[in-house]
């Protein structure tokens, strides 16, 4: 009979202050989208890292006759340097595959690369041969990058990983300030819950005045209040995941997916994991703040 009184309660209230519900649905759906937004971009450049670090390679270049630098005093390398440079890459615990390149196959890829009108002006004497390294951990490149630019006949070492740092950093910059706006727009959802909720508090006084006079306990007083903020937090988590699924299945699936298929791309999996956190968050934040504003009303 308790239940069916405070879920008769609840939806009077809801009736009582629709306007103002609407508002904290509508407020906790943008400020949960952004902070989901922001989880999935988090997830995104985690698959960007894992598709790419995989292909990392770092490539040492070594010295023919128009090469200029420290490791090619004596000209263009020697068989016993080119020996050593690989005796060394191979004897290093960091590295997982060495690929040899002539200077004749570095110019094939050129011309694969590049147009016949620009390559047919390149020799293959003047292009480099290199050792393309696969590493064992991509992240632990610099003591090979370290040990291998000081060898006699390395004209210069390349490091993919350095590129592509640039690009993650910018990223987790962009994830930051998604995590900053979201966080802004849950303090905004919060405030606006606990401000309606003293007003229905405020017009429910007479209400909560008798039952406090009739020995209601104030967990039994609160219910109804806090039940009625964990709806409306449910039902702006419940939009903003579906803003969510909807953005993974048009502009991700229908639009990124194939347009742009040089990296991997965040999947289904990842929306599934995220859509619990907002649902918990909506709820909980909704929840928290109807507590915390009834605990002071109550006082009074």
């Amino acid at each position: 009979m308790r239940l069916q009184y405070v879920l008769s309660d609840v939806a009077v209230g809801l009736r009582r202050n629709l306007v103002m519900t609407v508002a904290v649905v509508i407020t906790v759906m943008v400020s949960l989208a952004l902070l989901g937004t922001a989880l999935l971009m988090r997830a995104q450049t985690d698959v960007m890292k894992g598709y790419w670090y995989d292909k990392i390679e770092i490539s040492v270049f070594l010295c023919n006759r128009y090469a200029t630098g420290p490791g090619c005093a004596q000209g263009q390398v020697t068989p016993e340097q080119r020996d050593l440079i690989l005796e060394t890459l191979e004897s290093s615990p960091e590295v997982q595959t060495v690929y040899y390149e002539s200077q004749q196959e570095a110019h094939e890829r050129f011309q694969e690369q590049f147009s016949e009108s620009t390559s047919e002006f390149v020799r293959p004497e003047q292009l480099p041969e290199s050792y393309r390294i696969k590493l064992v951990d991509p992240e632990q490149s610099q003591p090979v990058v370290s040990t291998v630019s000081r060898l006699p006949g390395v004209v210069a070492v390349e490091d993919q990983r350095q590129t592509l740092e640039k690009f993650f950093q910018l990223l987790t910059r962009l994830q930051i300030a998604a995590l900053v706006v979201a966080g802004a727009q849950v303090l905004v959802a919060v405030l606006l819950i606990s401000n309606t909720i003293r007003v229905a508090a405020f017009t429910r006084r007479r209400e909560t005045g008798i039952m406090r006079l009739v020995g209601a306990s104030r967990f039994y007083i609160q219910l109804p209040f806090v039940l009625e903020a964990a709806i409306a937090g449910l039902l702006g988590a419940l939009l903003a995941s579906g803003a969510l699924a909807l953005f993974e299945f048009f502009v991700v699936r229908r639009v990124l997916v194939p347009s742009i298929q040089f990296t991997a791309w965040v999947d289904w999996d990842h929306v599934v994991q995220i859509i619990p956190v907002l649902i918990v968050t909506g709820v909980g934040m909704s929840a928290a703040a109807s507590i915390i504003t009834l605990r002071k009303y109550l006082r009074v």
